[in-house]
């Protein structure tokens, strides 16, 4: 709860502000001038206006909500949250319906026909010159009013969505502190997140739109019935066309939604498949498989691309339509109309054209879209209704009652309840009365559909004063007793009566994200003497101590961090700060060591808390003397009950009762250890844990580390908005040639040149026509007209298509390229960039590659063709226009610059500010119970508000910087037009047929030019993606993988296995600076020596396999049969040289794909293999025998057998050195045994490096490498080692492990000597 508060922003200027700012959008100033300035913080933004705050929002649909449920409930219907929001919000949609339509009507509509008067007098048909000039004024009038009412009514209704949505978070939110277990088990955090992110996120587009589900209708008839008043018949032909193309669009947008969930399967596979290659490439460059999971990395973007490319057609398609559309409608209509024998003039040609124009947007764009959002948000509706429906807790708020924090004069009456099971009605009680808690034969289970109960027959009284512990199994229902008293768990038959004030510390201590304070406050407020005590009691003062800032140290989310037992200790002290009358402490002990537990109890439990009912869920026998009262519960029953001597003389063993715990924990720790017999209870295994993680101190240090780590690394900002030139050129390149960029060039171009060329045509053959006005009329004109449409619509079809081909080819490259890079870079690179930076660029730089960018790219080409082609057009009917346009131009650069600063600080200021709104959700969802056990639902709720305030006030500049933006660019293209119109009047034109083109070319501005800017910053945001992928192209690869010819080895090398290793010094950073870890060994391997590497932990044992297989840094040599390793490729040395790592890798794919991905070997080999390590019966089990899926990670097989799939490949390969990093601590005695014996006779032939972990597995061995701080301290056989060696270092090792087995591996080891002299002998 440590986010700042929205109501300390600076007041906006909006509240403030007089009608005249508001139409103008001068309220946007101040922050736009600041964002010249300087980079935008939160602080910089404005409170949240007071119509959009969260918390009155909230309190309005409640209210509306409760109503309704009350309402329906009493009809016996469901509630229905679709006529909850209509009663809200429905009179404010009514009215910007309305005022959406007036408005249309009154600009779009008026100007065709202002248009069509003004022509009539130019081309002399009405030579009124008074009338034209009021139809000029009529035109100018509606262009001014269509900006001035356009980009304020938009405000308006972005700005109504944002209300509903915030309204809708705030409900569902209070919601869902409300649900009941069943329900919270019925919806996941992700599901409820999800809700919030995504359905309640449809409402922010959906009004816009949406009005234009009856609006098209209607206009597209009085468009018709306008142009059929002009032309007749001939408007009914372009209308059909127009109608025949939305079910096509329909069947379009219908395929793209069935493709768009393919390609996210495709994707997901394929990030699946490359997470798997990020995470196992140590042992990927070990076996030498980068090639053949690269194919399969590669089969994978084959099939997720053919998705794509569908898709992208279909966009393509689309997209030409949207451009020739208008054009293709006016050219059916008019040489219909020419052919119906009738005579074109100027005047009706372009008030046609101008109709078309509107038409289109409104029927062929808004008018689909308004029917797919309407779907959408009926769908989001009827979720958000579900999951309003769900049922609720019965436990009462206690928040609204705690609105004083003053607990010494308050009486909460609010617990003094008696829960039964009639309808929970409650009976209040005296609180001085000494029974707290009394429970009647209470019978309660979780799930009302179970069959058995998960508390029965309950009857227990407890008082003032007392020490409760319960004890019992895992699964006794121990937690459940005290969420029955909670009210969490209502009864089904019985009752419990609490009487008096409850406190509550849950068994997984619950944090969020906040400093420590607050956390142990939790809405609060300070006391500091009682808070001091508390800290004490709790044995937190040392953690404060050690935390960087005490207990104003920000906790991460769920606590993240701090130590087990820290948690726990302030989840107690939250618990304990509170003044109550019942403590319930579910297991607080069990994560602190024993040292800490004790102090704990004393101190707090038994002194603190001696005058309270504190009841106690515990493990720790040891505290069991101490209790007033113990309550052992085994299968939901109370099993026995009394105080510690009653039982002790009852004959009752504690330990016995708690056996199953230790019995199963035996078990677990046993297979950790590989070795039985260590007896540990449950509670000091995670005390050992948690003891460990105790200390701030070590996770400081690590965090330091890794600030150093990630310091090495590129960091992974940019200069945002310059991108160069180069960077284009090299996407483009990537993919294609230079023959077919300059065709794109040269078609793109084309398209626009064709297309403006029609318009140029129409003004030219309404001019001739006009000349020419006789009968004798020359179809010629018309064929020219009808050839340069069908032209324009096939180019128009083409240019995106082959645009989209070349994108796809650059993605392909572009994700071919950056796999390259990454599957050849050294181990170093690995180590230093975490893998989901790794996985960021192949998920979401890819993702933008493959279909945002061409897409925005496209958009903003086309615009600017467009615009170059209108600016051409107008120019061409007056020269001295072009001086307009560069004014205009100049104008509109430094609007952008102007603009685009700002707008992208409030950009990221509104992402930055939505995060916290749902990882608050997810918090609160994880800590139900604690959230109502202290009643701090209205604490909880106003932090969501304020959080919700602080994304609103970030959203809503975003909204007004970006319509300001758009007012004025569109403002100054509205006075091109004016200028335009006004020239006319000055310098008459002589040909009527240009003022019309001139017109209808500058109307078509607005709108256009804004939408191209905005397109044009996204493009260069979004080209950093190409940037951030080139990166990986560049990695510094870590050597050549195949050996030169000269120094190439034969198929047959090594023969003998024989490692000498020259000096040899390793480092893990590519510096020479860097410290060695490996320093100058010399030794010398016979062939067919079995050789274990020991040392302790960080002696150097695996850096020695690193070595052999050169992963690192390699001084000095180790040469294999008497070639230098240096000298060769990579491939062909790893290759030859088997490896069982430690811990088994297992890719997704078949088994067969896992054990020889090269396709080397024929399927009875394979098994023969198995067959060894006696997996045949399992895989032989499977349906599909070798082909049979291996799921992600192996995780269908368990560890041992994954270690024996390792064995097996290592056996394929027949290589004549076998290096295992001994991975017994994960595998069962049996497994292991197996593993030995196999090697024993399998790898008698070769040279086998074993790193050994336990000393067990290498007494028997020819030579074992002592291994100390990446020096080797010892050499030679074990028995010599033990028996003769100065260092006795080896010694000291065995002898750590007891006298006993002491003997017993110095047996192994004389007895392996004595073999090893015989066979010499013989």
């Amino acid at each position: 709860m440590q986010s700042m508060k929205a109501d300390e922003l600076p007041v906006n200027p909006r509240e403030r502000s007089n009608p005249f700012s508001e139409l103008f959008f001068c309220f946007v100033f101040p922050v736009m001038l600041k964002g010249r300035k300087k980079t935008l913080e939160q602080p910089d933004l404005y409170q949240p206006l007071k119509e959009h705050k969260s918390d009155t929002l909230g309190d309005r649909l409640s209210a509306a909500w409760d109503k309704e449920v009350s309402q329906r409930t009493a009809q016996n219907k469901q509630p229905r949250l679709g006529r909850v929001m209509i009663r809200v919000f429905g009179w404010h949609v009514f009215i910007t319906g309305l005022l959406l339509g007036l408005r249309d009507f009154a600009t779009k509509m008026t100007q065709p026909m202002c248009l069509y008067g003004i022509m009539q007098y130019f081309s002399g048909q009405d030579t009124d010159p008074v009338k034209a000039q009021l139809y000029a004024a009529g035109l100018i009038g509606a262009s001014v009013l269509s900006v001035v009412s356009g980009h304020p009514f938009l405000l308006g209704v972005l700005h109504l969505s944002m209300k509903m949505r915030v309204a809708l978070s705030s409900l569902m939110y209070r919601k869902a502190l409300r649900l009941n277990h069943t329900a919270l088990g019925d919806t996941s955090i992700g599901q409820v997140v999800n809700l919030l992110s995504n359905d309640v996120g449809r409402f922010d587009l959906f009004l816009f739109t949406g009005h234009f589900l009856w609006l098209a209708p209607i206009e597209l008839f009085a468009v018709t019935f306008l142009m059929y008043q002009k032309i007749g018949v001939a408007s009914f032909f372009g209308v059909a066309i127009m109608l025949l193309f939305l079910p096509f669009q329909a069947y379009l947008a219908k395929k793209t939604s069935g493709l768009r969930l393919m390609t996210a399967l495709r994707t997901d596979e394929r990030v699946r498949m490359m997470n798997e290659f990020i995470s196992g490439i140590q042992v990927i460059k070990m076996y030498a498989w980068e090639k053949p999971l690269g194919k399969l990395v590669e089969l994978m973007r084959g099939k997720e691309m053919n998705c794509i490319k569908k898709v992208n057609y279909i966009r393509g398609v689309l997209i030409a339509f949207g451009m020739c559309l208008s054009r293709t409608l006016t050219f059916v209509s008019l040489v219909g109309f020419v052919l119906l024998e009738s005579v074109l003039n100027a005047s009706d040609a372009f008030f046609i054209t101008a109709y078309y124009n509107f038409l289109q947007r409104a029927v062929t764009n808004f008018f689909p879209l308004s029917i797919t959002q309407l779907a959408e948000a009926k769908v989001s509706i009827k979720r958000l209704e579900t999951f309003m429906n769900r049922v609720e807790t019965q436990v009462q708020d206690k928040s609204n009652a705690l609105t004083e924090y003053d607990f010494d004069k308050e009486v909460d009456k609010e617990n003094d309840a008696m829960i039964s099971k009639d309808n929970g009605n409650t009976e209040t009680k005296d609180i001085d009365e000494e029974t707290l808690v009394e429970f009647n034969q209470f019978h309660a289970k979780w799930d009302t559909k179970a069959s058995e109960n998960t508390l029965t027959n309950i009857n227990l009284k407890l008082g003032r004063r007392q020490l409760v512990a319960v004890i019992g199994p895992v699964g006794a229902s121990k937690s459940s007793l005290i969420q029955s008293i909670l009210g969490e768990l209502p009864a089904e038959k019985g009752s419990v009566k609490v009487s008096g004030r409850f406190s509550y510390a849950a068994q997984e201590p619950w944090l969020f994200t906040g400093t420590v304070r607050e956390n142990i406050l939790f809405g609060l407020a300070l006391d500091k003497h009682r808070y001091r005590t508390v800290v004490k009691k709790c044995a937190l003062e040392r953690d404060f101590e050690l935390l960087p800032q005490g207990d104003k140290t920000i906790v991460g989310e769920r606590g993240a961090s701090l130590s087990g037992g820290q948690k726990a200790r302030i989840s107690l002290a939250r618990a304990v700060y509170r003044r109550a009358d019942i403590y319930l402490l579910d297991d607080p002990l069990s994560a602190v060591d024993t040292h800490v537990g004790r102090h704990l109890f004393d101190q707090c439990m038994r002194g603190y808390l001696k005058n309270e009912l504190v009841i106690l869920v515990t493990h720790q026998l040891q505290f069991l003397e101490h209790a007033d009262l113990i309550v052992i519960m085994d299968k939901g029953k109370i099993s026995a009950m009394g105080t510690y001597a009653t039982m002790q003389h009852s004959g009752l063993d504690f330990a016995q009762l708690l056996t199953d715990i230790n019995k199963a924990d035996e078990k677990a720790v046993g297979e950790q250890k590989g070795d039985a017999g260590d007896h540990v209870s449950l509670h000091s295994k995670t005390s050992r844990q948690a003891s460990r993680t105790d200390s701030f101190a070590s996770l400081s240090s690590l965090a330091d580390s890794v600030i150093q780590d990630t310091a090495l690394v590129p960091q992974e900002t940019r200069v945002e908005g310059k991108v160069s030139l180069g960077l284009y050129k090299e996407y483009f390149s990537s993919g294609s040639g230079w023959l077919l960029i300059l065709f794109m060039i040269v078609l793109c171009i084309g398209t626009q040149v064709v297309v403006s060329a029609t318009d140029v045509f129409l003004s030219y053959w309404v001019d001739k026509t006009k000349k020419n006005s006789d009968v004798n009329y020359d179809p010629i004109d018309m064929y020219y007209f009808t050839a340069l449409n069908v032209a324009a619509i096939v180019l128009s079809v083409m240019c995106p298509i082959l645009f989209y081909t070349m994108a796809r080819r650059s993605s392909i490259q572009l994700h071919n390229s950056m796999f390259r890079g990454i599957s050849r870079a050294a181990m170093y690179f690995f180590n230093t960039n975490p893998s989901g930076r790794i996985l960021n660029r192949f998920s979401k730089d890819l993702g933008q590659l493959d279909e945002v960018l061409p897409t925005i790219m496209l958009d903003v080409l086309q615009i600017f063709l467009t615009l170059a082609g209108v600016i051409v057009v107008i120019c061409i009917t007056n020269p001295y226009y072009l001086i307009l346009t560069f004014v205009l131009g100049v104008i509109f650069y430094y609007l952008r610059e102007f603009y685009l600063k700002t707008s992208r600080d409030v950009k990221r200021l509104e992402a930055v500010a939505r995060s916290p709104i749902y990882s608050h959700l997810s918090t609160s969802l994880n800590g139900l119970t604690t959230i109502r056990a202290l009643g701090a639902q209205k604490a909880l709720i106003a932090e969501f508000d304020n959080l919700q305030d602080l994304h609103s006030s970030g959203y809503y500049t975003f909204l007004s910087t970006s319509r300001a933006f758009g007012y004025y660019v569109d403002f100054f293209c509205a006075l091109y037009t004016i200028i335009i119109v006004l020239n006319y009047f000055i310098n008459p034109p002589t040909k009527p047929g240009e003022v019309g083109l001139a017109i209808t070319q500058a109307m078509s501005l607005a709108g256009m030019v804004q939408y191209g800017m905005t397109q044009s910053a996204e493009l260069d945001t979004t080209m950093t993606a190409v940037e951030r992928i080139l990166e990986y192209d560049d990695i510094e690869p870590e050597g050549e993988f195949e050996s030169q010819p000269s120094k190439k080895p034969p198929p047959t090398w090594p023969e003998q296995g024989q490692i000498v290793a020259d000096d040899l010094s390793l480092r893990y950073s590519p510096d020479p600076q860097s410290k060695y870890v490996l320093k100058s060994l010399n030794f010398e391997i016979k062939p067919m020596e079995k050789v274990g590497i020991v040392g302790r932990t960080g002696a150097g044992k695996s850096s020695l396999i690193n070595a052999l297989f050169r992963l690192s840094y390699n001084d000095g040599s180790i040469i294999i049969d008497s070639r230098n390793t240096n000298e060769l490729g990579l491939h062909d040395l790893r290759s030859k040289i088997s490896i069982i790592p430690q811990e088994p890798v297992l890719f997704t794919g078949t088994m067969r794909y896992n054990l020889d991905p090269f396709e080397e070997y024929s399927d009875a080999k394979l098994w023969d293999a198995l067959e060894e390590v006696k997996l045949k019966p399992v895989i032989s089990e499977f349906t599909n025998g070798l082909q049979s899926k291996i799921s992600e990670g192996g995780t269908n097989f368990s560890v041992g057998q994954r270690q024996l799939v390792c064995l097996a490949r290592a056996i394929l390969r027949e290589n004549r050195i076998l290096v295992m990093d001994e991975a017994t601590a994960n595998v069962d005695p049996q497994t292991d045994a197996l593993i030995q014996t196999t090697i024993r006779n399998k790898f008698r032939e070769c040279t086998v490096l074993t790193i050994a972990h336990r000393l067990n597995t290498i007494m028997d061995s020819d030579k074992v490498i002592v291994m100390d701080a990446g020096q080797m301290v010892e050499f030679g056989s074990p028995y010599k080692l033990l028996k003769e060696c100065e260092s006795k270092i080896f010694h000291s090792m065995v002898m750590e492990t007891g006298q006993k087995t002491y003997e017993n591996l110095f047996k192994i080891a004389e007895k392996a000597h004595v073999e090893s002299i015989k066979l010499k002998a013989a």
